[in-house]
């Protein structure tokens, strides 16, 4: 009698192709994000290599609308060292490859009520990199205040919660 062969499926955090590279954890505390949207990059090759080996940050970076195209400005995705000749620039402007009508319905509400674009989140989806771009509204001082206050609450009484049970 043959044993059954039991058939595993990956999980998504197993999978080469659909990995989490980096995150804006400044973006989350400096800004209100109002909106989400997933945009592809175009990038060369060494610019892949480089951000498969988790050496890139975005936490300088923000987005600009151009002559009807999103791009991505100040993020440092360094330089890779066995792509000798064929290297790039560490801080170049890359474009983030979006549809037109989601590009308008974005664009419009960032320039008209005084919106940021600012980069989320870095990740591969399907072996490609993508890119996560909130819809951002900066917080004043006190703002951040209350909502380190209210984050700090929650977790009291979450762990009173606990401590009674």
């Amino acid at each position: 009698m043959a044993g059954k062969k039991s058939k595993k499926k990956k999980k998504q955090d197993d999978d080469p192709n659909s990995k989490h590279v980096c995150t804006n954890r400044k973006a989350r505390h400096e800004y209100d994000i109002v909106d989400e949207l997933e945009c592809g990059i175009a990038l060369l090759g060494s610019e892949v290599k480089s951000i498969r080996n988790a050496k890139i940050s975005i936490e300088e970076a923000y987005g600009r609308v151009r002559d009807g195209e999103l791009w991505l400005v100040g993020a440092n995705i360094n330089e890779y060292p066995q792509a000798n000749l064929m290297n790039h620039e560490p801080k170049r402007t890359r474009k983030l490859l979006v549809h037109k009508r989601e590009l308008h319905k974005f664009a419009e509400s960032a320039e008209q009520q005084g919106f940021t674009l600012v980069p989320l989140d870095v990740y591969f989806s399907k072996g490609r990199i993508k890119v996560r771009i909130g819809l951002a509204k900066g917080r004043n001082l006190y703002d951040k205040r209350q909502k380190l206050k209210g984050t700090t609450d929650r977790k009291e009484i979450r762990q009173a919660m606990l401590k009674h049970q």
